[in-house]
């Protein structure tokens, strides 16, 4: 089971995404595959709002894991909460905590995640130093929240 983001971690990002009636499965919840859709758009706004976009031809953000783990059922209608913090940044890489709740029960975490992504030269296809503007970025917290 994940636990909560650790203290001294950066509460980095907030987004908005309602819960699409497609979202759901046979059982009337949101479906397990899409919370980690949930989380690939917030990680992609995020991204976009920090002016950070991979470059093919360069370097850039690779996911190398992501896990989540099911507290609560999220149902149609609603709006999920994604909020995303950062730490454990190392040479190359860092983690991030994510959780979600529905915007009308924002107390309660519902699903709890996270990700540890690394700097990569793609061309190389191997990891490099995280840029010193990048990192500054990443660490520095924001609040965007997106409909």
């Amino acid at each position: 089971m994940l636990k909560p983001p650790p203290q001294g971690a950066v509460p980095a990002f907030r987004f908005e995404i309602p819960i699409r009636w497609g979202d759901m499965d046979a059982m009337g919840h949101v479906n397990n595959t899409v919370y980690f859709r949930y989380m690939e758009q917030a990680r992609i706004s995020w991204f976009e709002a920090l002016q950070v976009r991979p470059n093919p031809e360069g370097s850039g953000f690779l996911i190398v894991n992501a896990q989540c783990d099911f507290i609560r059922q999220l149902k149609y209608p609603g709006v999920v909460r994604v909020d995303t913090y950062v730490g454990d940044i190392g040479r190359s890489s860092f983690d991030t905590w994510i959780e979600m709740s529905p915007v009308h029960d924002a107390g309660q975490v519902y699903a709890r995640g996270g990700a540890r992504i690394v700097w990569v030269n793609f061309p190389l296809g191997r990891s490099e130093p995280l840029p010193p503007d990048v990192l500054a970025r990443v660490t520095t917290p924001i609040a965007a929240i997106h409909r």
